[in-house]
């Protein structure tokens, strides 16, 4: 029987410390896990301990920071941002809210089942990546926080997971390693109908219970997308070749304009107002809208732009450059007191040729003018929604006649380049899924992919780094290390068995899910599997009961890794873009762990007749 020394107690101190402070959330998650990896490496530098003969150092402390899955998520992540940059997505989401006719259940229950089944048959890793950003886009769409669904996905993915041989590489590493270590030999379905219980009841929890517990979470951008209700004054010129030349108006409305309101059509010195009767658009028109922010980055990102930031007219023709190329930046200023802009037109103030910054709409709180754009006067208070790259943007910090409302900066996505991300996306998925390559090479290829065909550029893809799940990986492996060099994890395990020792078999069972429930929540789930395989075998040839329950008690068990982001992979890979907390996963995710513990401790025994 172990004891506990003082490694050992002051490593299960340093980790139940810093379980408290992730869920009290009083500290930044990212200075709590660097204070724990401190902390580890100053008890093992005062009370030296060596495994194997071999002392374990503060190095070892690291490793888990170029661990290869924390690797991959990273990767996952910026492939994931060069989707959005480039709105890849936006048509399938919008497909399948059609589909689904604006009800937000119906839009998700068939989707998440959908990942369910192929969680079955697929590692969960690569669907939990190949539906994240279409579920992000729905939500998008249908103007939902994407909090209220990304959970769901990783977890609908765990729990598909569960119920066959190689629905998770837990449920193969503990068939493989029960092979060895006894007569059990387990099938691809043998653990199928009660798996399909389980999963079935967990699926009810998450589809239709959880989402009521995750609160909406919106990160900036969401904030400025969600202030739909300013209207900018817009000018679309009519040129030779523009999308719109040939549009006619129906029922007095443009359809092909139809997320703006259609003020004016300019035709040379004639004004057309509304409504529209029998127009139709030609060269030379020049079209006043009222539109929001939304919609003026829609029609500027579209692969035949409607906006033109070359042919504004806000430069003389000695001066006709628009923004440069690459990406393109949008942000809002506003007019200052005394500013030199105040009573010129955007011709007349020389505001582009100062600044390279292209003015794309006006928006003037008093009253909302019928005339084009380039002939309103300038005037205080007015706010500017300007177009350029984002050093030109970044310049206006310094220019006394605007103020810039740096909230408001947000790149336009790059839909030129969408086949290209998608194909990107597809081959990485598809890799990964079939098994040709590691996930973790396929992804950095994906990254590097991202990068080098234009969809994202250096610092969009740096962004795109979660410093907290960085932080929170690499501090989990190494709470890992230290709990398995001190001896802590067999411990525990030793300890099971001696405060079960004459209990019944149903009992024996439920403790040991419960067990390895909580500790696969905080190593890993495959480090919880083999640690507890022997054991399991053991108790089951103790009691005199077939291993197989014991072993499948086991995979169910390691799976069950919802209360912490740290759980599992598929966790980390949405934390990010739901925008999740620690605190979020203890509250939707205990109540699944403790309800999947409880139906197994009921059905087990009757199933397996112990």
């Amino acid at each position: 029987m172990l004891v506990i020394d003082f490694p050992m107690a002051l490593t299960f101190l340093v980790l139940v410390s810093t379980v408290v402070l992730y869920a009290t959330e009083r500290y930044a998650i990212e200075v709590i896990a660097l204070g724990s990896v401190v902390a580890f490496m100053a008890i093992f530098t005062i009370f030296p301990v060596e495994v194997d003969g071999t002392p374990i150092v503060p190095a070892d402390f690291l490793v888990g920071f170029s661990n290869s899955a924390l690797i991959t998520v990273i990767c996952l992540l910026i492939i994931g941002q060069g989707l959005f940059q480039t709105d890849a997505l936006e048509y399938p989401a919008k497909v399948i809210v059609r589909w689904s006719r604006g009800r937000s259940h119906m839009a998700t229950v068939p989707v998440l089942l959908a990942v369910a089944v192929l969680s079955a048959f697929l590692n969960n890793t690569p669907v939990v990546v190949m539906f994240l950003p279409i579920l992000s886009a729905v939500a998008a769409t249908m103007g939902q926080s994407s909090s209220r669904v990304l959970m769901p996905l990783s977890f609908i993915a765990i729990l598909g997971g569960m119920t066959t041989l190689i629905g998770s590489s837990t449920n193969l590493l503990v068939a493989n390693f029960a092979a060895q270590t006894s007569d059990i030999r387990l099938s691809f379905f043998s653990f199928t109908a009660i798996g399909l219980l389980m999963a079935g009841t967990g699926a009810i929890y998450v589809l239709f219970l959880m989402p009521r517990l995750l609160k909406p979470r919106k990160t900036m951008a969401d904030e400025i997308q969600g202030a739909s209700g300013k209207q900018f004054i817009a000018q679309i010129n009519i040129t030779y070749g523009h999308p719109l030349v040939g549009v006619e108006s129906v029922s007095g409305m443009f359809p092909a304009l139809k997320d703006m309101t259609v003020r004016l059509v300019q035709r040379g010195e004639k004004p057309l107002l509304p409504p529209f009767e029998n127009v139709v658009l030609s060269p030379g028109d020049t079209v006043i809208v009222a539109a929001t922010r939304t919609a003026l980055a829609n029609a500027l990102s579209r692969r035949q732009p409607l906006l033109d930031t070359e042919t504004t007219g806000q430069t003389d023709n000695s001066e006709a450059a628009g923004t440069p190329p690459g990406s393109m930046t949008l942000s809002e200023v506003v007019i200052a007191p005394a500013s030199r802009l105040m009573g010129r037109t955007l011709l007349q103030s020389g505001f582009h040729a100062e600044t390279g910054c292209v003015v794309m709409g006006i928006q003037r709180r008093s009253r909302m003018p019928r005339m084009a754009m380039n002939d309103m006067r300038l005037e205080a208070g007015d706010v500017l929604l300007v177009a350029a790259s984002a050093e030109q943007i970044a310049r206006l910090r310094g220019n006394r006649d605007v103020l810039l409302l740096d909230w408001s900066t947000a790149e336009v996505p790059r839909r030129v380049y969408a086949p290209r991300a998608l194909a990107i996306f597809g081959v990485v998925v598809a890799l990964a899924a079939f098994g040709l390559v590691p996930i973790v090479a396929a992804a950095t290829a994906g990254t590097f992919a991202m990068v080098a065909s234009g969809c994202l550029n250096i610092r969009q893809a740096m962004r795109a780094i979660d410093s907290r799940i960085f932080m929170l990986v690499g501090a989990s492996l190494a709470g890992a290390v230290a709990l398995q060099a001190t001896g802590g994890a067999s411990f525990i395990a030793t300890g099971l068995v001696a405060l079960l020792e004459g209990s019944s078999p149903s009992v024996m069972l439920s403790a040991l899910f419960l067990i390895v429930m909580i500790l696969t929540n905080f190593l890993s789930n495959n480090a919880a599997a083999v640690l507890f395989t022997p054991i399991a075998v053991d108790i089951a040839n103790q009691t005199g009961q077939s291993p197989e329950a014991f072993i499948v008690c086991l995979i169910f068990a390691a799976n069950c890794s919802f209360a912490t982001p740290i759980g599992y992979q598929t966790n980390l890979i949405v934390m990010g873009p739901g925008h999740y907390r620690f605190s979020d996963f203890l509250r939707a995710g205990t109540p699944l762990a403790i309800l999947l513990w409880l139906t197994f401790s009921l059905v087990a025994p009757w199933y397996y007749e112990l």
